[in-house]
């Protein structure tokens, strides 16, 4: 009979301790490791989000920037981390790119995170010096087959998303451009401004401002449908170049291990901050927008991650270049 009414106790004890723990958390500050530098565009949708999540939580969402190797160095240091939901990743495109660009990747991509949910999808803007030639996307794409030997493509490193679109681009056009790879988007794009290489093809949230000041030429958007920031400018899929629609997506990940009811309860602090009336008006100023609750899901990131490195894959390896 005691030991039936201990058992008794101990179930008790565990009913009650788990939805204690889910309710408790968090106790203390959360790092969301960026693996980029600050001021970037990755970093800037960062620290939208973990302002609003910090407020729904009740503690502070601390954004710490690890860059290196193409966002491999922050990763990975997250997929070390402990699993008790005080470290996030918030990451690009590039955790799957990464599978195919590092063929020795210090940790499996697919093993070694929980997943929070996506964040947004940043479109691309194929751009070019302020003098060049063509008129619009259509004569853009006529005149860069007819050229391609003479032309530069810049990119701010391999697995930056500037060379992730420029792939897409020269496959798409068939069009072996002269690659010149920069350490940065900075250095990329002031040669760009200078006339020093022909075209960059990057995310609106680093070209916006150039292109409304007009120090250099816009040509088409990435994006499925037309921007409400520009109007004006055509989608790749207009001019029938139907491989180029695509975006810089974004997400949140846990290290391994790190229990469901965290992870969940960050996914909804996520959703919260995405609905946001000052997040959603940020991120259109930034040429793009929050993903909305379906999305901002663990099931939802998990089925874009496992989908975009089979995507990638046959692209990075055609290319031929890796980053190892």
């Amino acid at each position: 009979m005691a030991i039936s009414r201990l058992l008794g106790a101990l179930c008790a004890a565990t009913m009650l301790t788990a939805p204690a723990f889910a309710q408790a958390y968090p106790e203390r500050a959360i790092t969301m490791v960026v693996p980029f530098s600050a001021g970037g565009p990755t970093d800037t949708v960062a620290r939208l989000v973990a302002e609003r999540m910090s407020a729904d939580l009740g503690q502070q969402i601390t954004v710490e920037n690890i860059g290196g190797a193409g966002g491999t160095l922050g990763a990975g240091n997250v997929a070390k981390a402990e699993a008790d939901g005080y470290t996030m990743l918030l990451h690009h495109i590039g955790m799957a790119t990464a599978e195919t660009l590092y063929r020795n990747l210090a940790y499996e991509t697919l093993d070694a995170f929980e997943y929070v949910g996506l964040v947004t999808e940043v479109p691309m803007v194929v751009t070019a010096r302020q003098d060049f030639e063509p008129a619009d996307f259509a004569a853009f794409v006529d005149y860069v087959k007819a050229n391609a030997d003479k032309l530069t493509l810049a990119n701010a490193g391999i697995g930056a998303a500037s060379h992730l679109c420029g792939m897409l681009l020269m496959q798409a056009l068939e069009a072996p451009l002269v690659t010149v790879p920069y350490k940065g988007t900075g250095p990329a794009m002031t040669d760009l401004l200078g006339g020093q290489v022909d075209i960059m093809c990057d995310q609106t949230t680093n070209t916006t401002q150039q292109i409304k000041g007009g120090t250099i030429k816009a040509y088409a958007v990435t994006s499925p449908e037309r921007l409400d920031l520009f109007p004006d400018l055509p989608t790749a899929k207009e001019a029938g170049v139907d491989t180029m629609q695509f975006g810089i997506w974004h997400g949140i990940y846990t290290p391994k291990g790190t229990p469901a009811e965290i992870n969940q309860r960050l996914s909804e602090s996520l959703q919260k901050a995405l609905a946001d009336e000052g997040v959603a008006k940020a991120m259109a100023e930034l040429g793009t927008a929050p993903e909305p609750a379906e999305n901002a899901t663990p099931e939802a990131l998990k089925v874009k991650l496992e989908t975009e490195i089979l995507r990638w894959k046959p692209v990075i390896e055609a290319a031929g270049v890796y980053a190892d």
